[in-house]
């Protein structure tokens, strides 16, 4: 899979930060919350990013 990096939150690498794929899919790293309450399959899991990072992305047209 090619990864490339499209939005971040800072510069450091340790930050939410959005990627696109090759395979026409996005990957989004995060903060794994553990107080959501939700029943998520074992196989997936959430990651919490803020609101600010998916704005920036499409105020850059990058998705």
């Amino acid at each position: 899979m090619k990864v490339r990096k499209l939005v971040t939150t800072c510069e450091h690498g340790d930050c939410p930060t959005l990627y696109a794929t090759d395979r026409g899919t996005f990957l989004v790293q995060g903060d794994v919350p553990a107080d959501h309450g939700l029943d998520i399959p074992a196989h997936e899991t959430l990651v919490e990013i803020p609101m600010e990072l998916v704005r920036k992305a499409i105020r850059d047209q990058l998705i």
